[in-house]
């Protein structure tokens, strides 16, 4: 059985021996913990072995692939896993270090139920953690992490027999043949590519090359201490880096990449940084051309263009807001029929005949290239500028502790829609609604809001506001939404701020 965290401590006899686990690495859609303050290489055994008998118990066929993310300690953590999972009698199929859609694609490429990426995401060095799934195109959400949280932690994980070890070549190599197809450009495209010298930095070059694409390289080279900063293309550093490449080199736009490459973000030919969901709206634009009628899913952080933009109605679009988080989306997809799926941190869901329905930062690389292919006469930035004008936020995060940001979170929820039940104006407007799909989305009468939710990965709560009006709107309604959150003594300082 896993010890408390407190009763086993770095530097110690049973720190080489027994299992410890804190409990809230366990998140809503995957799980991560700090290495090794929160987690052990025992703790990763165990892991192993409640999600081997996780598979068992929900007659999953044992079988699985497995992959690891540019990290140091990654391989350590990722032979800790498979250990566990041997012992529960799964037979594993290594695929070695990969990104994150790399591990997803060998579901479908080696047809196997079942996968494990060892990955901290876009998290800094001294984090760690598993994305995993048993329904493709599908990852954990919160009753499978759940039942997963109980079974490692109460020491329910089974031994079994018939578990084995393959070490699988050649789905790299797979990969890029997939996403990159027949397709080649047949107009000119010079892209500053984006790594930050992550996992992604063995693959984005390759593909562009492959497709006709002239690259600019931006920290491709693989180094896992991230020298110049931590890949995540939501973080201004990183966006403000790539703005600097394209101006100095005269590139068509930048294309950068997360830790695990499931994520990608844009800049565009003036050095302009789009955020995610504004990218997410240009190329629904694009993809309801050929495939009118089409429901496209967007997260509660994203910009509300996607029910408003005369465009999308024009071509039959129906949206669909659901909470956020790379599990929730990819399951409102399935289940609905989307065509894709879009998150402001930029987890994309580009499902068939596009996709196959996971979030994959390469693929869609690869769709926004071919959709300025089929647009010859315009630039990245024509495509940005076309879209009505908000003035939106980044995505900000106040810190909260993990053990309180959900009873935080409920409290500022009631508080906000305590306001809008008594009538008091937000931003000096009128609040039309507060949509609590996902925390609370406060939206106002003339369609810009603002919203607070809890981070899922992180101890934290997010923040991110809109305004269709002006940046002096959307001022005022961070104003007010974040006067709101300082009545909880609990909530710390800001990540970033406007």
């Amino acid at each position: 059985m896993t010890k408390p965290l407190s009763e086993v401590t770095p530097n110690t006899w049973s720190f080489l021996r027994d299992a410890m686990i804190k409990p809230t690495g366990f998140r809503e859609y995957d799980a991560r913990w700090k290495y090794p303050e929160e987690i052990n290489l025992p703790g990763m055994t165990a892991l192993g072995l409640g999600l081997g008998t996780q598979m068992r118990k929900r007659g999953i066929e044992p079988v699985i692939a497995v992959g690891n993310d540019y990290r140091d300690y990654s391989l350590a953590i990722k032979n800790a896993l498979i250990l566990g999972l041997m012992q529960a009698g799964i037979q594993v199929k290594d695929i070695g270090p990969a990104l994150s859609p790399m591990a997803y694609f060998a579901q479908f490429h080696l047809d196997v139920p079942a996968v494990a990426m060892v990955t901290a995401s876009h998290n800094p060095n001294g984090w760690t953690g598993v994305k995993m799934g048993f329904d493709r195109p599908l990852t954990h959400g919160p009753d499978e992490m759940g039942e997963l949280r109980d079974i490692v932690l109460n020491g329910e994980g089974q031994p079994a027999p018939g578990g084995s070890y393959e070490f699988v070549d050649g789905v790299k190599e797979a990969y890029l043949d997939d996403l990159a197809g027949d397709f080649k450009m047949s107009r000119p495209l010079k892209v500053v590519c984006a790594t930050g010298n992550g996992t992604a930095s063995a693959f984005a070059p390759e593909l562009f090359k492959r497709i006709g694409v002239e690259v600019v390289e931006s920290h491709n080279e693989l180094d896992y201490t991230f020298p110049h900063y931590n890949p995540n293309p939501e973080a201004m550093e990183m966006l403000h880096d790539m703005s600097a490449s394209v101006k100095a080199s005269g590139a068509d736009l930048a294309l950068g990449f997360d830790g695990d490459g499931d994520r990608c973000g844009v800049v565009d030919d003036e050095g302009e940084e789009i955020f995610a969901d504004k990218v997410g709206v240009i190329m629904a634009r694009d993809l309801s051309k050929l495939y009118p009628n089409s429901t496209f899913v967007a997260d509660v952080k994203s910009t509300g263009l996607f029910a408003s933009d005369p465009e999308l109605q024009k071509n039959g679009v129906t949206a669909d807001y659901w909470k956020t988080g790379h599990s929730h989306m990819k399951r409102r997809v399935k289940e609905i029929g989307a065509l894709a799926g879009f998150e402001k941190s930029g987890h994309y869901f580009l499902a068939e005949p596009v996709g196959r329905g996971y979030d994959c930062g390469m693929r869609v690389a690869v769709e926004v290239c071919k959709m300025l292919d089929r647009n010859p006469d315009q630039a990245m930035s024509d495509l940005r500028k076309a879209l009505p004008k908000t003035w939106s936020t980044p995505t900000m995060s106040p810190y909260c502790a993990d053990t309180e940001k959900y009873a935080v979170l409920e409290r500022l929820v009631q508080k906000l829609a305590a306001k809008h039940e008594a009538g008091e104006s937000f931003a000096g407007r009128a609040i039309k609604e507060v949509v609590t799909v996902n925390g609370a989305r406060v939206i106002l009468d003339n369609g810009s809001w603002g919203l607070v939710r809890a981070s899922s990965n992180t101890p934290n709560l997010v923040v991110v506001c809109e305004s269709s009006e002006s940046e002096a709107e959307m001022r005022a309604i961070f104003a007010d939404i974040d006067a709101v959150i300082r009545t909880e003594p609990l909530v710390g300082e800001y990540d970033q701020t406007i």
